[in-house]
């Protein structure tokens, strides 16, 4: 399920709009929405375009587009292809009502008045339970069209905030190359021990026949 949105400007994190969450929602959101406040400062012109941040239960997935950083907190089990698809489709209405006038405004949630397409979008995008529950079909139809989510990075929050990682994309790279490195060192020596086997295995089998004729003959 979406639960709150937050849309800022990359540069330096300017809040440009918000969904409109209830009392509950506010409380129990409000250590996440601390969190992707510090995902915000994080964000430089190097960073991914599109990342997931597990934080307990609920993922901040964020998608950024033109010096916009489009952030929504969704539970854990929701899926990522939906929480991107949504992102999107706020990033071109957005972009097509105030990309303009991103760069020039100064005070914070100039474009409030975004919230209503927001609130529009999310219900079609709420929960796919209920959608399953009562017989619709086009959350279903939306996972299926698209496209693979699989290269998004995916990050913890622990890791994120309080241990140093990044978000940039050659941190990612190295990460990858990093884990792919290991995996290679691995299996090149597992085939040098196998090598080692067969080539040395004969001579073993000689040695321990050798020991033997030796111990039965002067035992």
């Amino acid at each position: 399920m979406v639960h709150s949105t937050i849309i800022v400007r990359a540069a330096d994190a300017l809040p440009l709009a918000a969904s409109v969450d209830d009392e509950q929602t506010e409380q129990a959101l409000q250590e996440h929405k601390q969190q992707a406040k510090l995902v915000f400062r994080r964000i430089t012109p190097n960073s991914e375009p599109r990342c997931s941040i597990e934080s307990s239960q609920y993922t901040l997935h964020y998608l950024l587009a033109d010096n916009v950083v489009f952030l929504t907190i969704a539970d854990k089990s929701y899926p990522r292809k939906l929480a991107f698809s949504y992102l999107e489709e706020l990033s071109k209405e957005f972009s097509l009502s105030y990309g303009s006038k991103v760069e020039s405004v100064r005070k914070p949630y100039a474009f409030v008045g975004f919230d209503t397409f927001m609130s529009k979008t999310a219900r079609l995008y709420r929960d796919t339970r209920a959608a399953n529950a009562s017989g619709s079909s086009n959350l279903d139809k939306l996972n299926d069209e698209l496209h693979d989510v699989t290269r998004i990075m995916t990050k913890n929050m622990e890791e994120l905030l309080w241990r140093g990682d990044s978000l940039d994309k050659m941190s990612h790279l190295s990460t990858s190359l990093r884990s792919e490195s290991e995996r290679y060192r691995k299996a090149a020596r597992n085939v040098n021990i196998q090598a080692m086997l067969r080539q040395y295995a004969p001579f073993g089998a000689v040695a321990i026949l050798f020991i033997v004729l030796l111990w039965w003959r002067f035992s």
